[in-house]
């Protein structure tokens, strides 16, 4: 990586420039640079809406990048060493759909593991894809789906030779890493791609100590999601590729679905945010790991949490673990990870990143410091103090193996019926049920509904999970296949 390269950042070069020239816009947006909209200058500011503008010749287009853009993109390519680097502007969903939907086409069969983001299935829906699922092993205690194992990789390539490509996780929400090395090997021996998201693992590429990131594995694509631990603006994320895939592919595989009138904000954040880990990242990085080794001493030392860390590695489903992350099973206090989340943010003013049936997730990156890892401790000191009960009845989020019956386009598009949720046992879904975040699916279109299911659904709503994916907004009723 050249650092005097990487300090620039070609994108908001531009628009400085750009800025200084004064131009009288006569295109969009239409708020021309503030004036017609004054209630949102003031809020967002008039440097914020000045560089709010459209796709010139000086700009670069996204859709089509042949100056500023595409310097930017070249730069970010060398800075998370991968062979080319897009910008994207939809979010890491459009980085994951636009990863499968280059790998996939109607009727190929894709491994991965079932923990998957609701993105991954969307993009199943979208080509026709069918998915080949490896079931991870679960941590009883913790009540968490693990890594790929590397045998059951090999065993569904032994099963599924025609299959296109290997999805892996990398980390998983709560900080799970596979073999990933392994499986780049196992895939590629067998003709297969292998695709890494990788929306929890921005900082695998500028920390040291840290598990390894997808392009040093060698993959051939990942999806990285800057505005999570990179410090980018929220729904911005890069896609990067091997020098094995064909790039101006990929490109119109983006250009399918992203946006022709492509955020200068949103690209320019990802701009001065590659420039800054470049540069600053791996020093920035050690001090969040401190942060978080500290913070997981203290929890564990109030009694009745237990977060959890590399003592978890085993070489295998979980093959190493990410240090930065903060992930706090809660049940031991008599109480679900949601129920501690929401106290959190009602009693003591502090939004941590999620809560499920036994865990919360606490996100740290560079914006952290000491003192508000301080008083998340003492909230959860206070609230194991106060509020501590017997966990007798409570349950453990188990993974449910899926059975699977159609295919996610199938099911999606097939003719439906809603029922009452409660009387869906033994038909088949053809929507998606979910806690968000974060956004793994309960039930994915195509998937049987067992009691099991129904159980974990009804008892994830009266714990305050919120719930998302069905076309009844109060998940009492279902759409199933007829």
């Amino acid at each position: 990586m050249n650092r005097a390269e990487q300090s620039r950042a070609p994108i908001y070069e531009a628009l400085q420039q750009f800025r200084q020239m004064r131009v009288v816009p006569f295109d969009v947006p239409g708020h021309k640079r503030g004036r017609g909209n004054p209630e949102l200058t003031d809020f967002l500011g008039q440097q914020c809406v000045s560089v709010d503008v459209n796709s010139m010749k000086p700009l670069d287009n996204l859709c089509h990048p042949v100056s500023v853009i595409r310097e930017a993109e070249r730069l970010a390519a060398d800075a998370f060493g991968a062979a080319e680097a897009f910008l994207m502007v939809g979010g890491t969903t459009s980085s994951v759909q636009s990863m499968v939907l280059t790998a996939c086409k109607r009727g190929d069969e894709i491994i991965l593991p079932r923990n998957v983001h609701r993105s991954v299935i969307n993009a199943l829906i979208l080509c026709g894809a069918v998915p080949v699922y490896v079931n991870p092993e679960v941590d009883h205690r913790l009540g968490i789906s693990l890594g790929m194992k590397r045998e059951q990789v090999e065993q569904a390539i032994k099963e599924h030779p025609n299959a296109v490509a290997v999805l892996v996780n990398n980390p998983t929400y709560y900080g799970i890493c596979s073999d990933l090395r392994a499986i780049v090997k196992l895939a590629h021996e067998h003709g297969m791609m292998c695709l890494a998201d990788e929306a929890h693992g921005t900082h695998f590429y500028f920390g040291d100590d840290l598990p390894i990131s997808a392009m040093a594995a060698g993959a051939d694509m990942a999806s990285v999601s800057m505005h999570k631990s990179g410090g980018s603006l929220t729904q911005s994320s890069f896609l990067l590729a091997g020098p094995n895939v064909n790039a101006g592919y990929v490109r119109q595989i983006i250009n399918l679905t992203q946006t022709t009138s492509a955020s200068y904000l949103l690209m320019s954040s990802l701009d001065i945010s590659r420039r800054n880990l470049a540069l600053r990242g791996r020093e920035t990085f050690a001090k969040v790991r401190e942060i978080a080794e500290y913070a997981r001493e203290e929890i564990n030392s109030i009694g009745g949490y237990y977060a959890f860390g590399k003592e978890m590695i085993n070489g295998d489903s979980v093959f190493d673990f990410d240090p930065i992350k903060l992930s706090v099973h809660t049940l031991d206090i008599g109480l679900a990870g949601i129920e501690v989340y929401d106290m959190l943010r009602d009693d003591y003013d502090i939004q941590i990143e999620f809560g499920d049936i036994g865990n919360i997730l606490a996100y740290l990156s560079i914006g952290d410091r000491m003192q508000e890892v301080e008083r998340l401790v003492s909230a959860l000191a206070d609230i194991r103090r106060c509020c501590k009960r017997d966990k007798t009845g409570m349950l453990s989020q188990e993974y449910i193996p899926p059975q699977v019956v159609a295919s996610p386009q199938e099911s999606f598009y097939a003719d439906k019926e809603s029922l009452p949720i409660m009387e869906t046992e033994g038909r088949v879904c053809s929507e998606f049920v979910m806690c968000y975040p974060p956004g793994i699916p309960i039930l994915a279109p195509g998937e049987r509904i067992t009691a099991d299911i129904l159980r974990y659904i009804k008892y994830a709503k009266e714990k305050g999970c919120s719930m998302t994916g069905p076309e009844d907004a109060d998940i009492e009723y279902l759409n199933v296949l007829k």
